[in-house]
């Protein structure tokens, strides 16, 4: 089994790169996310590999973090989700951004890839929401629940939510922020903590 290859760029071509290692071209299916960080040809790369073997083939995985192949791994666990799913989830979804949509249970976030429609996010997010170990902090930083139910299940933090989200935030993004400042400050207003949420989130989109 690959667990790691190190070389240069070939080509990239479509949702594939080839990576010549000492004279030998390997095909490496990698997210959009991954293809864009990589480089251009002749450039140096090292990929964490996950080796596929089917009858028929052997298919080469490859990521940049291993945040990223801990988030492959654990997507085809789920029905229905094959490698090309979880690639292209991982394609436009970074793993903290991912940790806060499940966190979340944004399917709307998760119905953005190609090939996840609305039951197959209500699967990925029921099935991952207590399997990954980086969901605890955050889960941890919403009181009464508010990180896996509706926003409006209780606590300042859950309040403070569904009025980021009814001022057009996307779910996922806005938990990420509340998340934190919840962590941070135990005993902030739900006032303190939608303004605070607001000037971050503001920040963050003049900054993009």
């Amino acid at each position: 089994m690959i667990g790691k290859l190190t070389g240069r760029i070939d080509s990239v071509s479509g949702s594939h790169l080839i990576l010549d290692v000492n004279g030998v071209g390997y095909v490496v299916a990698c997210s959009a996310r991954t293809l864009a960080a990589a480089g251009r040809a002749g450039d140096a790369l090292s990929l964490a590999i996950e080796t596929h073997v089917r009858e028929d083939a052997i298919n080469l995985y490859g990521f940049v973090s291993h945040e990223e192949q801990d988030w492959f791994r654990l997507l085809t666990t789920v029905q229905g989700v094959g490698a090309k799913v979880a690639l292209s989830i991982l394609g436009i979804l970074a793993h903290q951004e991912l940790t806060n949509a499940i966190a979340a249970q944004d399917k709307a976030a998760l119905s953005r890839a190609d090939g996840v429609g609305p039951k197959l996010a209500l699967r990925i997010v029921t099935e991952l929401k207590d399997k990954a170990p980086s969901f605890a902090h955050a889960a941890a930083a919403l009181p009464d629940g508010a990180g896996t139910t509706a926003p409006a299940a209780g606590g300042i933090a859950g309040d403070a939510l569904s009025a980021l989200i009814n001022l057009g935030y996307k779910r996922a993004e806005a938990f990420g922020v509340v998340a934190t400042l919840a962590r941070e400050q135990p005993q902030i207003t739900l006032d303190a903590l939608i303004r605070q949420s607001l000037a971050a989130l503001s920040k963050r989109d003049h900054a993009a």
